[in-house]
């Protein structure tokens, strides 16, 4: 883990023996270059691809989520207001898919959400509350966004939050830097990705 970067921040969350890998919001959307959404680079996926066949590797579960709204949007509230770009997955489509490198497989299952946070509006609490979960690796975009929002709400339900450094992915650098300095503070684990798959493996 890293050190911390101010005095009175960055205490150390000592990851569990039962961690759950979410992959948030890996779709065509931030990977189409004809998409409002898309990100500058595709690293973040094949980082994300790669801590995926770890987890499936080790027999982690693991858990996608993706957004998709109603055909008229409303049930995406003031945040499809904020964010215009988000009618592109009104009603699902093309963009609203999951990326075929990391594509659920049998027994994975899709959260289907709304809103920035994972857990927001959504059963995931309480599934990986059952599945025994005390461990959250994340990876997905975007790291200021949707990576951000499920992180945060996984420390406040309980779990300890891994954010795979590689394996997240924003518009800018700068954005994704502060982010990350931003949860390695007050919110979350920031690790590499060499970790995060040594730790699936049972081995870090």
């Amino acid at each position: 883990m890293t050190d911390a970067p101010d005095e009175g921040f960055g205490g150390g969350l000592t990851p569990g023996s039962a961690p759950v890998v979410v992959m948030v919001d890996l779709m065509r959307a931030y990977f189409d270059d004809d998409s409002p959404l898309n990100l500058p680079s595709r690293s973040c996926l094949d980082s994300a691809a790669r801590v995926l066949g770890a987890a499936r590797e080790a027999g982690v579960p693991v858990v996608h989520t993706r957004v998709e709204f109603a055909p008229d949007g409303r049930d995406g509230g003031m945040f499809v207001r904020k964010v215009p770009a988000l009618r592109h997955l009104y009603g699902g489509g093309p963009l609203a898919a999951l990326m075929p490198e990391v594509a659920p497989v049998d027994g994975e299952l899709v959260v289907v959400k709304q809103y920035a946070s994972s857990f927001f509006g959504t059963s995931l609490a309480s599934t990986l509350t059952a599945m025994r979960a005390d461990t959250v690796v994340i990876t997905g975009v975007s790291t200021s966004g949707c990576v951000r929002a499920t992180a945060v709400d996984a420390i406040q339900h309980g779990f300890v939050p891994l954010v795979v450094e590689e394996a997240v992915g924003d518009r800018t650098p700068a954005v994704h830097e502060a982010t990350l300095f931003d949860l390695r503070s007050k919110y979350a684990e920031v690790v590499d990705e060499r970790f995060a798959v040594r730790y699936l493996g049972g081995d870090a």
